[in-house]
């Protein structure tokens, strides 16, 4: 099978790795540096949790175009990225795209694409991989790689259902199937942002972070699904938010831990650190949700106010 990833950080390369190793003919997309270091050294992956590192050869593209057609393609860009690569999808002939990443405005994105194909077939992703790149590597972070994966409203169906399937076939990928994207990605970005403002209030020194900022944060999250609930939307995963009342003192327990360990700075400040735009628009776009609720929410305030996403000077 044919497919492109359009992006080449840590997220896309894990996934063009699990793509390749399934048997698959796998192109990455990819730009200045990193894409001559792609061509030159191949794809070198250290999975530091597994303790191994893994090299493959992907073809790399420099750019689409509208008639480089796949069978599918997985768009692994910054939420920030999107608006500069919709145009160049819009106009490619492929027709079953996933998404894979941060989306507060999915509804947005699947109607620039099918705007001029209506038989285009859109989804949306999310693969919990987290690490950097570094001295012409990646290093990535997982316990297990997978996606959890649906259109805006309803699942993934028929054909392009059979091709996500038979992309991974024979490797251990977890496809976790939604019903409703629009509402998970939401929901993602209110479990995430406040863990964002926490890195930012710290300037990305997660070993600093005080046991207040950290309960603050599930505060935070707790008031951000109350308030996504008010608008309407399910919670996502099912049940996240009987297990962030329920269940505080586990939660807390796991971020004091990321905090406290490299795992921390892997997961989530080494993306702070470099995503700053995103996490400005991630930040922007709730907003503007929130103040179609009128919700009250004043950990989430005073979280936003301690660490609201800025450039951070190298350590």
């Amino acid at each position: 099978m044919k497919i492109l990833i359009y992006g080449a950080g840590v997220i896309g390369c894990e996934l063009a790795h699990m793509l390749i190793k399934a048997g698959n003919e796998v192109t990455l997309l990819a730009r200045g540096e990193w894409k001559e270091i792609l061509e030159e050294r191949g794809l070198v992956i250290r999975h530091a949790v597994q303790l191994y590192t893994t090299k493959d050869y992907p073809a790399v593209l420099g750019q689409l175009r509208s008639d480089d057609v796949f069978d599918l393609i997985f768009v692994v860009m910054q939420y920030s990225q999107l608006p500069e690569v919709l145009p160049v999808l819009a106009v490619n002939k492929t027709k079953h795209i996933v998404f894979i990443g941060n989306n507060m405005n999915a509804a947005e994105t699947e109607a620039a694409l099918i705007r001029n194909d209506a038989g285009r077939d859109v989804a949306f992703g999310f693969q919990g991989t987290g690490g950097r790149r570094e001295n012409g590597k990646v290093v990535s972070v997982h316990a297990g790689v997978g996606m959890t994966i649906g259109c805006l409203h309803n699942q993934v169906e028929g054909k392009f259902r059979d091709l996500i399937r038979t992309a991974f076939s024979g490797v251990r990928y977890r496809l976790t199937w939604e019903s409703d994207m629009d509402a998970w990605l939401k929901c993602h970005a209110a479990l995430i942002l406040p863990i964002a403002y926490v890195c930012y209030a710290v300037d990305c020194r997660l070993p600093r972070a005080s046991k207040k900022l950290i309960s603050d944060s599930i505060d935070a999250t707790k008031e951000a699904f109350a308030m996504i609930k008010k608008l309407g939307y399910g919670i996502y995963p099912e049940g996240m938010d009987e297990y962030s009342q329920e269940k505080q003192g586990q939660w807390f327990l796991v971020l004091r831990f990321l905090a406290k360990t490299p795992l921390g700075r892997l997961a989530a400040s080494d993306h702070c650190r470099h995503a700053v735009i995103e996490m400005q628009l991630l930040d922007e776009s709730f907003e503007k949700l929130r103040k179609q609720s009128g919700t009250d929410m004043p950990a989430w305030d005073r979280l936003r106010s301690a660490g609201y996403p800025h450039e951070i000077d190298a350590e």
